[in-house]
């Protein structure tokens, strides 16, 4: 074919042969041969399209269409990437066009960040060569006496176990004596029960949890939660199927100081970055006296 009819991309999606080149294209990737592309005189090259002063290349459509694909959904990969290759042109040819000059000169913003990529990507990779990781509790506990400001609750939280069973369930009678003893003998029973039969339990006593939790748990209905947390420590609430039991051990409200075994995660995770921050300072500062020592940085 003659290259002077080579067409516009807007005729060319409405034009059948130059879809079956396409595909043929995707297929084959012979195309480069082929007297339908136009020439870029600038690069010496073929081109599939051409927006504006840039050129579509058969290598930047090459392993667009997925293997298996039929002839038609290969025709529509390509025609819809080519048009939005075209949409995307267009608008910077607006921007370009009507942005003042000092919006668009982005040079300095890519090189802004392009250096904060590299930087960041560097920090990363060292905090995982050398960051410490282990934590005591010495240092956990220390941390938590040092700093009582940093630890004031938000939430109500508990200390509770409960359980949720069908009102059909077994021996009901005596689960209502197990969840309320303190006998290491009636919880091992209240526990391999809640195995058989309940439809949701908690059991640890010793973890804190936030009230708030619990009440997406159990149909508690309260205005007042701290009001409610001192006046109640058993509960037990029925509906049409289901029966619900709460035992709370111990709790603390909000605005008081929470406690430690609450706060230990946290804990953790705050000397974590602390060590991180560090770490970075340190080298930082290194690399700053090493390009001192080696004359790499001066003032003019």
């Amino acid at each position: 074919m003659n290259p002077s009819k080579f067409i516009t991309f807007k005729e060319s999606i409405e034009y059948r042969n130059l879809k079956q080149l396409i595909v043929l294209f995707v297929l084959v990737f012979q195309l480069s041969a082929c007297n339908y592309f136009r020439r870029d005189e600038n690069e010496g090259r073929d081109a599939v399209a051409r927006a504006f002063d840039y050129f579509l290349y058969p290598e930047d459509i090459q392993g667009l269409v997925p293997a298996g694909a039929s002839r038609e959904d290969s025709v529509t990969i390509i025609k819809n990437y080519i048009d939005n290759w075209f949409r995307q042109k267009a608008v910077l040819r607006k921007a370009e066009r009507n942005l003042a000059d000092e919006k668009k000169n982005v040079e300095k913003k890519l090189e802004e960040y392009r250096n904060s990529l590299l930087t960041y990507q560097y920090e990363t990779e060292l905090i995982r060569q050398k960051l410490d990781t282990v934590i005591s509790e010495e240092e956990i506990a220390a941390f938590y006496k040092n700093n009582p400001d940093n630890f004031e609750l938000k939430d109500n939280i508990i200390k509770v176990i409960y359980l949720r069973l069908n009102k059909k369930s077994p021996k009901l009678n005596k689960v209502k004596e197990w969840y309320k003893s303190n006998s290491k003998k009636d919880r091992q029973l209240l526990e391999d029960y809640c195995h058989q039969y309940a439809l949701n339990y908690f059991l640890d006593d010793n973890t804190w949890l936030l009230f708030d939790d619990l009440l997406k748990e159990i149909p508690i209905k309260t205005y007042d939660k701290e009001q409610f947390l001192q006046n109640n420590r058993v509960v037990e609430i029925e509906d049409s199927s289901t029966i619900y039991l709460v035992n709370i051990k111990g709790f603390m409200v909000k605005n008081s100081v929470s406690p430690l075994s609450f706060e230990r995660n946290n804990i953790r995770m705050i000397i974590t970055n602390q060590r991180k921050l560090k770490l970075i300072e340190q080298m930082e500062k290194q690399a700053y006296e090493d390009a001192l020592k080696s004359n790499d940085v001066e003032v003019f």
